[in-house]
């Protein structure tokens, strides 16, 4: 329940096979279900269509594998106060199950609590949540639209929004709480999904991220990256004693990053998190490559959406507020 029901709530139902309109028919006129005409694979086109049925001057978007913070709409209504915000990004806490979200967990405070917070001060911030963003409804409708010539939708959302010089606001009082990949397939398919959706909009969009700006800031992400993940793969093969060194100095890194992490977020199992974080690391470095070779190089674009394998979790309150 919220704090500040919603006005209209609309579940785009994908021409789904599992029951869901007849779950969704339980709630009566609280939620309004559509159905694409066919089933379309992407998340996009499924937001496509059901933005056509939105009347509110505002709207949030999440995924169906997500839960929202009983006040999430509270403060998405708080935020839209201030004229001048086109778009609210939210905070995105990822549910435990094991070792990956756990992972995934240490990663998502990394990224939020600090980068995220400083990208807001700068007034740039690098990516909406797909499962906790929200949007002036006119304004999307006018100058976001939807392309589906990228894989990964809410960067493209967040690339046009600097485009047209709108103001992104970063609330991380807006809670989300999602459920990530379990298994390690899962989660490769869901890291190449997000890597090769990057390589996508920066080509895109390389007149925004090449702006002497805060954007430029991005595009030296992608650089750093590439720079990281060929040396983190290269260096055990041309200098194994000295890789092992480096690998040291940086568990250690990652470790005091973690104990700051565990305490932020009250969750002291992420203190567990570097040990499985490090073998991740050669995991997304690979991937990282592989993304640029097929999109940056080969210009084999990837536009398939992988659907992740759901485990089941025991959700009997609500999570703590981090």
């Amino acid at each position: 329940m919220q704090t500040r029901p919603f006005d209209q709530i609309i579940f785009v139902d994908d021409c789904s096979t599992d029951g869901t309109p007849d779950i969704l028919a339980r709630y009566g006129d609280r939620i309004t279900c559509v159905r694409t005409p066919r089933n379309t694979g992407n998340k996009s086109s499924a937001q496509e269509y059901g933005l056509r049925f939105v009347t509110g001057e505002c709207m949030a978007t999440t995924d169906a594998d997500t839960l929202l913070h009983p006040r999430f709409a509270e403060r998405i209504e708080r935020d839209f106060q201030h004229p001048s915000v086109a778009a609210v990004a939210g905070y995105v806490y990822s549910l435990p199950c094991n070792w990956l979200t756990l992972c995934r967990a240490f990663y998502y405070v990394v990224g939020q609590d600090l980068h995220k917070i400083a990208q807001h001060y700068l007034n740039y911030i690098f990516v909406l949540p797909g499962a906790a963003s929200a949007f002036r409804t006119d304004l999307f409708r006018k100058y976001i639209t939807f392309d589906h010539d990228t894989i990964t939708e809410d960067l493209d959302f967040t690339y046009k929004l600097h485009r047209n010089g709108f103001k992104i606001f970063y609330d991380r009082e807006a809670i989300s709480y999602t459920q990530d990949p379990s298994t390690l397939p899962d989660y490769i398919n869901q890291m190449r999904r997000w890597y090769s959706g990057g390589w996508q909009n920066l080509l895109k969009h390389i007149s925004v991220a090449a702006n002497p700006s805060p954007a430029l800031e991005l595009s030296l992400i992608y650089i750093e990256g590439l720079m990281f993940s060929f040396l983190i793969l290269a260096l055990p093969v041309l200098n194994p004693l000295f890789a092992l060194r480096i690998m040291f100095g940086y568990a250690i890194v990652v470790s005091l990053f973690a104990v700051w992490a565990a305490w932020i977020s009250k969750r002291p199992g992420i203190l567990l998190a570097p040990i499985p974080y490090l073998l991740l690391v050669y995991v997304n470095a690979w991937l990282f490559i592989e993304t640029f070779i097929k999109e940056i190089i080969l210009r084999r674009k990837t536009i398939l959406w992988f659907k992740p394998t759901r485990t089941a979790i025991p959700f009997r309150q609500e999570p703590e507020t981090p």
